[in-house]
């Protein structure tokens, strides 16, 4: 009985110390969190898409509150929301730009040669594994829509020629087509960005319509019809430098002979230059 009740004592006077030492060690150790953060993330959207830059909603609630970020840089919440966070902490709303997800491609089955017959998982990434995926431009749009399937907001969708088409308004810059794609086409843009570049081939002249017949082909009128310096050529293809987007216009665009740099309107629409080769094939190409 006198063993019983020494160690009922002892667990007893353990338990006591140990609780003693767990009330120290919680003064000592807490990190306040300001009950603010809770509320602030009820008001955000919960994509945790990263589109304002960083790992999810919570941390990005996190930041508003320390007075780190502001409201407006969310891009998915609607406008009336971020002014309600704004009201509630006290402070501006800001704001910035949207950003989507631009393709530099447009190379289409009807357009775009086929030189092998791939067979095998219907995936971008697993037919690049082979040789590429077949394409005759090695740069192309394989057309498998790996960036449909991962795009969680709806914002991309196949188009009947095989090539993303982005939604502007339901695209919130998440980056996981730019991540998806094996060929790098994928890039986040400010919508500003209206003069775009719809190829990456490097090839030159003939060589690259050889493969595609709407690639860029280094002519150069774009260059010595735009201000100076919007648009240089490098490595075969025309590159535009967005620090002097202010400059851009749709006069970049008339004398492009394939309609490989465009003008994308606000409304989802891909205007070409008037000397732009048009496009009747509805079909796919032959392989060749």
């Amino acid at each position: 009985m006198a063993i019983i009740l020494t160690a009922v004592g002892f667990m007893t006077a353990l338990g006591l110390v140990l609780a003693v030492l767990l009330v120290l060690a919680n003064k000592r150790l807490f990190v306040f969190e300001d009950p603010r953060i809770d509320q602030v993330e009820g008001l955000l959207p919960m994509a945790n898409c990263g589109a304002c830059g960083t790992a999810g909603c919570r941390p990005f609630a996190e930041q508003l509150v320390k007075g780190e970020t502001e409201p407006g840089k969310c891009t998915v919440n609607s406008k009336s929301m971020n002014q309600i966070i704004a009201d509630f902490l006290g402070v501006d709303l800001g704001a910035t730009e949207k950003r989507v997800a631009r393709l530099a491609c447009d190379g289409g089955g009807n357009v775009a040669y086929v030189r092998a017959n791939y067979s095998g998982l219907p995936s971008c990434r697993a037919a690049a594994l082979v040789a590429g995926g077949g394409r005759g431009c090695s740069w192309g749009c394989l057309g498998f829509g790996d960036c449909e399937v991962v795009c969680g907001f709806d914002a991309l969708y196949m188009n009947k020629q095989g090539i993303p088409v982005v939604i502007e308004d339901q695209c919130t810059a998440c980056g996981d087509c730019v991540t998806v794609c094996p060929k790098d086409l994928f890039s986040l843009h400010p919508v500003s960005h209206r003069l775009w570049v719809a190829c990456m081939n490097l090839e030159f002249g003939d060589e690259a319509e050889h493969h595609c017949e709407v690639a860029c082909t280094a002519c150069g009128r774009c260059v010595q019809d735009s201000p100076e310096g919007l648009i240089d050529i490098q490595d075969n293809l025309a590159v535009i430098d967005y620090s002097k987007n202010s400059l851009a216009s749709t006069v970049a665009i008339e004398r492009c002979p394939t309609g490989a740099i465009v003008w994308l309107e606000a409304d989802g629409r891909v205007i070409k230059g008037r000397d732009a080769r048009k496009v009747l094939r509805k079909g796919a190409l032959p392989v060749v």
